[in-house]
Order: C-alpha cells, then structure tokens, then sequence
C-alpha cells in the first residue's frame, strides 16, 4: 500500500534521511527501527485520543483514520 501523495512527508532525499536516522542510533539499524516503530506507536496513541476528544460536528462527520488506506 502507497500512502496518498499529499500525507507523505517532505523528505527531498529518502536515502539522506535513512542515513540520518542510523547515523543518530550509530549505524545499529535495529535500535533505529525500535525508535521509528515507538515513534509510530506513540503517533498512533496521539490520533486516538484527538479522536476521542473532537466533536463530529468539529470535523462534519470525518474521523482520522488510524491506519494508511
């Protein structure tokens, strides 16, 4: 699945990014890939509270939806 062009981030250089996010955890992919999935969990938390908390009338009845499509 392909998550729809205007909800990807703004990353010019995927590879620069990958780089990054190893360099950051000193090239131990696993401790990066932990990082990203509690990142992601942690997001995920986040949503479902908003969810909770916003009113239908707020959003005219759209809720966000917790998983890519």
């Amino acid at each position: 699945m392909c998550p729809l062009q205007e909800y990807e981030a703004e990353i010019d250089d995927v590879g620069e990014a990958v780089r990054a996010a190893l360099a950051w955890h000193d090239g131990d992919a696993q401790a990066a890939i932990a990082t990203l999935l509690a990142d992601c969990a942690h997001l995920r938390r986040q949503l479902e509270l908003t969810r909770a908390a916003m009113g239908r009338g707020f959003t005219r009845g759209w809720e966000p939806a917790p998983l890519r499509e």
